[in-house]
């Protein structure tokens, strides 16, 4: 028998206990992250004993992941037209343009180059692979854009619009052209061939000539989706994350340039970066699609990159502006792809079948924490720190669950013989291997470290 004296203090408890378990209940994401064992953490206790976030958190390279990796990516070669001569090419910008830094990051250069020399004999020229888009030339390939790939001609000019069927339609898309861009300058940097680089910035230059818009006395704006000649829109809407994708790349081309030594060969684009940031001062970057999250996670760490690149390498001016649009960017970043994992989480059911899934969807955000979780930590004098972007980081490595479960759910053969898989199976085998490679996405030599202020003090709640 409780005595009356503490009777009251009881029930206040049991009560405080069962609001706290009903709380929780209604925040998945918390029970699968208190699951795996992760407790509150401050960065003082992270660096104790000079210890690395990165040390405490990424598991180290998997052998069998990586050989795993190298075996849809032999298939995929073979079975695109890249290493057999005798089957016809079938080139997809997007699953190609992956496709190349995996070569990189698998040590197989040969294959990253003669998948560029596939793509730019496919892809810059015309369905009938007769003549070159726009102005290009075999000299500069890239002048014209590059087509999508798809199996169906564009939308005639007096077609209806079907937007099913657009689908599966081919033209250009600007994310396509940003990712190509991203794969020739990641092979420029690492195989040292600068002129890789001048053809990204040809790309780059020639896609903001006509993608973005503006109507009189209004912002501009960006088409998702061009005709293969680059001459009318498909499709007029602006994608959500274009102008940052952008920009991000076109900052990333320039700081590239100047590292190779060749700025002054090919077009320079403060002009793009300016378009593009202007068209970003009020986005909302958020979203809780997987895809566009793990695409949102890599800017991140590409912005990140980006402003170690201006602080430590650049001396050319205009530096110091570059790290302060850095800087507010990487904030703005973390906030939105925080708020998208923790969305994402709430609804994502890991037993779904694979039948009700898209692979390469999931994957992409698995991509996107795999690569943010690479950011290292580093207590510095110089102060050059924000407390808003650790705290996000370190939040946003308690989700690496949501990548275990993705990863290890692909991997298992029984779902790649699913429809959904097989039907997109050459965009899913190599997204699989990209998330499999350790560091597949970034080559560069700067060191991937956030300094942060020894003041800061921040806990993860």
């Amino acid at each position: 028998m409780v005595s009356a004296i503490y009777r009251l203090p009881l029930i206040i408890s049991l009560l405080a206990v069962g609001f706290y378990c009903v709380f929780l209940a209604r925040q998945p994401w918390i029970l699968r992250t208190v699951a795996r064992r992760i407790r509150n953490l401050t960065l003082s206790e992270l660096f104790a004993g000079k210890q690395t976030l990165g040390r405490m958190w990424s598991e180290p390279p998997d052998p069998m992941r990586t050989k795993y990796a190298e075996q849809l990516m032999q298939n995929f070669a073979s079975r695109t037209g890249i290493s057999s001569t005798d089957k016809e090419p079938t080139r997809y910008l997007w699953t190609d343009s992956f496709a190349v830094c995996n070569f990189l990051a698998l040590n197989q250069p040969e294959q990253a180059l003669a998948t560029i020399d596939s793509v730019h004999r496919t892809l810059t020229r015309e369905r009938s692979f007769n003549k070159f888009l726009g102005t290009a030339s075999e000299d500069h390939p890239t002048l014209g854009g590059l087509r999508i790939g798809k199996k169906l001609n564009e939308r005639q000019v007096n077609e209806h619009f079907d937007e099913r069927l657009e689908w599966d339609r081919d033209g250009q898309y600007f994310h396509y052209l940003t990712k190509w861009m991203f794969a020739l300058d990641q092979v420029a940097g690492k195989l040292d061939k600068p002129v890789l680089n001048v053809w990204a910035r040809e790309l780059a230059e020639v896609a903001h000539s006509k993608f973005v818009y503006s109507r009189s006395g209004m912002e501009k704006r960006m088409y998702w989706k061009m005709s293969v000649d680059l001459s009318r829109p498909l499709v007029a809407s602006q994608g959500h994350h274009d102008p940052l994708d952008g920009m991000i790349t076109a900052m990333q081309l320039q700081n590239s340039a100047e590292q190779l030594g060749v700025d002054k060969e090919g077009p320079m684009l403060e002009n793009v970066v300016a378009d593009y940031q202007s068209m970003i001062q009020r986005g909302d970057f958020a979203t809780a699609d997987p895809l566009g999250l793990g695409g949102l996670l890599l800017d991140a760490y590409r912005v990140f990159r980006l402003r170690i690149c201006g602080r430590e390498v650049i001396s050319s001016s205009g530096t110091d502006a570059r790290i302060a649009t850095c800087k507010v960017l990487l904030e703005k970043l973390l906030q939105a792809s925080l708020t998208g994992v923790k969305m994402f989480a709430e609804d994502f059911d890991a037993k779904e079948p694979a039948g009700r899934r898209l692979a390469f969807r999931e994957i992409g955000l698995s991509r996107g924490l795999r690569v943010i979780s690479s950011i290292r930590f580093s207590e510095e004098a110089s102060g050059d720190g924000e407390k808003t972007s650790i705290e996000a980081l370190i939040q946003l490595r308690t989700f690496d669950y949501l990548r275990e479960e993705i990863e290890s759910f692909w991997m298992n053969e029984k779902h790649q013989q699913s429809g959904t898989y097989k039907e997109h199976q050459d965009i899913n085998d190599v997204m699989l291997a990209t998330t499999l490679i350790p560091r597949g996405e970034d080559y560069n030599s700067f060191p991937v470290v956030f300094f942060y202020h020894s003041s800061y003090q921040t806990e993860v709640t």
